[in-house]
C-alpha cells in the first residue's frame, strides 16, 4: 500500500453551493404544481352551470279548448235562368243582399188632413164674348156678339160661329170700320178690321136663314161665348 498514491479528494463546499439554486427552483416547481392542482379541484368542486344548460321548465297549465260550434254557410242565392252570376261581379252574399233592418215604427196618431190643391182659376180670355139673338122672324132671325176687351192693351178679335145648317145673308159691326168674312159648311168666321181699347166693346150682328138660333159652336179668339 505503500506504493500507491492517494488521489487527493476535491472538497465538498463548492458543489453544495452549486446544487442548491436548481433544487430550490425544482421544489418552488413542485409546490407551484400542487398549488394548481389545489385550486382546479376546489373549482371544479363548484363550477356554475355549463353553458348552454336551461333553466328547468316549469309547468304550464293546458289551455282549456271551448267546443267548436258548427258556423253556417249562407247556400249561395238562387240564380235565374238567363242571368249570370259573373256578370255583377260581386260574391254571392253582397248578389244575395244584405237583410233590410225593420222599420221603426213609431207612435200613431191621428191622421192629418191633407188639404187637395185649390185649382187656379181659369184664366179670364183677353176678348170675351155674349151671344144673344136680336130678332126673330119667319124663315130666320138676327143674331149678335157682343164682346169686350178685358186686357190692359188695344186688340182684335176673330168670331167663330156654327150652326146645323142654315145660310149667312150678311154679317156687320155696329158703329166702326167693318172686317173679313169667311164662309164655310154650316157657319163663318168674323175677322176685324180695327182694334178695340181696353175696356172698349164692340157688338158683331149677323143675318142667318133657315137655322136655329142657337149655334152648335160660338167662340171669340177660340173662348167659349156666355149666354149659350
Amino acid at each position: 500500500m505503500s506504493g500507491m498514491r492517494r488521489v487527493p479528494r476535491p472538497p465538498h463546499g463548492p458543489v453544495a453551493i452549486a446544487t442548491s439554486p436548481w433544487i430550490v427552483v425544482g421544489a418552488g416547481v413542485v409546490v407551484m404544481v400542487v398549488l394548481l392542482i389545489v385550486a382546479l379541484g376546489a373549482y371544479r368542486g363548484r363550477s356554475p352551470a355549463p353553458d348552454g344548460a336551461q333553466p328547468p321548465a316549469l309547468p304550464v297549465p293546458s289551455a282549456v279548448v271551448a267546443p267548436s260550434v258548427p258556423t253556417s254557410v249562407p247556400s249561395p242565392a238562387p240564380v235565374l235562368p238567363g242571368i249570370s252570376g259573373r256578370a255583377s261581379g260581386l260574391p254571392p252574399s253582397a248578389a244575395a243582399g244584405s237583410p233590410s233592418a225593420d222599420p221603426t215604427v213609431g207612435p200613431i196618431g191621428k191622421p192629418t188632413a191633407t188639404r187637395s190643391p185649390s185649382r187656379a182659376a181659369p184664366e179670364q180670355p183677353a176678348m170675351t164674348g155674349r151671344y144673344r139673338v136680336v130678332q126673330s122672324f119667319d124663315g130666320g132671325f138676327i143674331g149678335e156678339v157682343a164682346m169686350v176687351n178685358t186686357s190692359a192693351r188695344s186688340r182684335g178679335w176673330t168670331v167663330r160661329l156654327e150652326f146645323s145648317g142654315g145660310r149667312l145673308v150678311t154679317a156687320w159691326v155696329e158703329g166702326v170700320p167693318q172686317g173679313t168674312v169667311r164662309q164655310f159648311d154650316d157657319g163663318f168666321t168674323y175677322v176685324s178690321g180695327v182694334e178695340v181699347p181696353p175696356g172698349g166693346s164692340v157688338s158683331l150682328r149677323f143675318h142667318m136663314e133657315r137655322a136655329s138660333g142657337t149655334p152648335r159652336e160660338c167662340t171669340v179668339d177660340g173662348a167659349r161665348c156666355n149666354g149659350l
